[in-house]
C-alpha cells in the first residue's frame, strides 16, 4: 500500500476466500498467486448461504451473473411453532429492496465459478503447496517455506487459510480457537420426500421451546433438495481429534435429527424418514477470539476471512464477511503510495470489526430463536430484524471516501 509498484501477493489457502481474494486484485491490475495445501480444488460436503452484500461483491468481480443459475433463489426465512403458525420471517435477501435475492449454493460449485475466472484471467493457483512457515520478515516483503522444503517470496502473505490457519501462528504463536461446544447436525434429502402441502414456503425454521429448531432449506437450482438441520450441544473441552470421532459416527447423527420428532410437524418427519449417510455433515462452531491487529507489526503478513474472526454461522454471515474482507482489502491496496498503509489497514480492520460486532449480536438474537430453552434460564427478550445495515453497504464508495480524506490530511 506504500509502493510505488504493485506488490505480488501470495495467497495461502484455495478455499472460498482465497480464491474471491485473488480474483479481486485481479480486477484491480495487483499480481498475486494462490498456494494450496490440498492436490485438487476444495470439493467438501455443503452449500453456503450468500446474502446481498456478498452477491454485491461478486457482482463486482464479474461472476454473480453465472452463479446465480447454479444455485437456488429466495428472499424470506419463516419462523413457524411446531403447530405451523408463523411467527416471524427473516430477510435473507431482496431483488426489490436490495438489489439481489438470496442464494444457497453448494461450495464446490462456487469455488469451481471462482476457478474458471482465474483461470481465464490466468491467475495462478498452485496445489500441493502446504505452508509451513515465514523464513523471514523484512520492510520489503517476506519469504516463507513449504512442507515439502521449498521455498517462495513475495511483496505480501495473505493468510486466507481458514479457522485453524497455520498463516496466523506467525502472528499468534500461542493462540488457539475455541469451541463453542456446539455442533450443525445436517443432511441433505429429496424436497419431495417432504410432502409439502400445496404453497407452503421454505426455507422454515421449525422452532420447539423444548426441543430447539429444525431447519429445512432448498437447495440445487431447481429447489429439488432440501437441506435439513439442527443444532446440537456438545461437551466445550472436546477437542478436534474428539469432534473427528464424532463426526464419523453417522448413525448418532441420524438419532440426533430424529430426537424428540413426533413433536414436529409432519413435514419434519417425513424429511427425517430417510436419511442418506453420503450427504450428512457436521459443523463444529468454533470462534476466533477478537484479535489486536490482523496485520503483523512491518505489515508484510495479514490474516483475513476465518483466519482472522471465525464467527458462529447463525446468521449465515461466515463467508458472506470473508467476501467483504477481500473486496475492500483490494481496494485499499491498489490505493497504493496515495495513503499509510499503517493507517489502511487500521480503517480496514477497525470497519470490518465494527461489522463483525453487529453480526455477534444479530446471531444472539437467532440462536434465541433456535436452541432450546434451559429449565430456569431468564426469559431474554427478541429483538426485530433490521437488515439494511448489513444488505446495503458501498464497500467501493466507503474505502474511495476514506482515501480521500486521508490523501487531504
Amino acid at each position: 500500500m506504500s509502493s510505488s509498484q504493485a506488490p505480488t501477493t501470495a495467497i495461502i489457502g484455495a478455499g472460498l476466500s482465497g480464491l474471491c481474494l485473488a480474483l479481486a486484485l485481479h480486477q484491480q491490475s495487483l499480481p498475486c498467486i494462490v498456494y494450496e495445501s490440498r492436490a485438487a480444488p476444495l470439493n467438501i460436503g455443503g452449500a453456503v448461504m450468500l446474502s446481498p452484500n456478498a452477491l454485491r461483491v461478486l457482482d463486482a468481480l464479474g461472476i454473480y451473473s453465472t452463479i446465480k443459475r447454479q444455485g437456488y433463489n429466495f428472499e424470506i426465512l419463516h419462523f413457524r411453532t411446531l403447530a405451523g403458525e408463523l411467527t416471524e420471517t427473516y430477510e435473507f435477501g431482496s431483488e426489490a429492496k436490495y438489489g439481489y435475492p438470496g442464494l444457497r449454493i453448494y461450495r464446490h460449485v462456487l469455488i469451481d465459478a471462482l476457478l474458471a475466472a482465474l483461470r481465464d484471467r490466468r491467475v495462478p493457483v498452485e496445489y500441493g503447496r502446504k505452508f509451513s512457515h515465514v523464513i523471514a520478515e523484512a520492510d520489503d516483503g517476506v519469504t516463507f517455506a513449504f512442507t515439502d522444503g521449498s521455498t517462495a517470496s513475495a511483496d505480501l502473505l495473505v493468510g486466507a487459510d481458514g479457522i485453524h490457519s497455520t498463516v496466523r501462528k506467525y502472528l499468534y504463536p500461542n493462540l488457539e480457537t475455541r469451541f463453542l461446544g456446539m455442533a450443525g447436525i445436517t443432511a441433505a434429502v429429496p424436497t419431495a420426500q417432504l410432502k409439502l402441502p400445496a404453497d407452503f414456503h421454505i426455507p422454515v425454521t421449525f422452532v420447539s421451546p423444548e426441543h430447539g429448531a429444525f431447519v429445512i432449506a432448498p437447495q440445487e437450482p431447481d429447489g429439488s433438495e432440501v437441506l435439513i438441520g439442527r443444532q446440537k450441544h456438545l461437551p466445550k473441552d472436546l477437542d478436534r481429534q474428539g469432534l473427528a470421532v464424532l463426526t464419523a459416527d453417522k448413525d448418532s447423527h441420524i438419532a440426533f435429527l430424529r430426537q424428540g420428532i413426533d413433536a414436529f410437524p409432519d413435514i419434519v418427519r417425513n424429511a427425517v424418514s430417510s436419511i442418506p449417510t453420503d450427504k450428512m455433515n457436521v459443523w463444529p462452531f468454533y470462534v476466533v477470539p477478537r484479535l489486536e491487529r490482523w496485520a503483523s507489526e512491518r505489515r508484510r503478513i495479514v490474516i483475513l476471512g476465518d483466519a482472522a474472526h471465525a464467527i458462529p454461522p447463525s446468521a449465515g454471515q461466515g463467508i458472506n464477511q470473508a467476501f467483504e474482507d477481500v473486496y475492500m482489502f483490494a481496494l485499499l491496496l491498489k490505493a497504493g503510495g496515495s495513503v499509510d498503509q499503517k493507517e489502511a489497514l487500521g480503517f480496514w480492520q477497525g470497519y470490518r470489526q465494527d461489522r463483525l460486532n453487529r453480526i455477534l449480536k444479530l446471531n444472539e438474537q437467532i440462536d434465541l430463536r433456535r436452541m432450546p430453552v434451559k429449565p430456569g434460564a431468564e426469559k431474554v427478550e427478541r429483538e426485530p430484524f433490521e437488515l439494511g445495515w448489513l444488505y446495503e453497504p458501498d464497500f467501493k464508495g466507503v474505502v474511495d471516501s476514506w482515501v480521500n480524506k486521508t490523501v487531504k490530511k
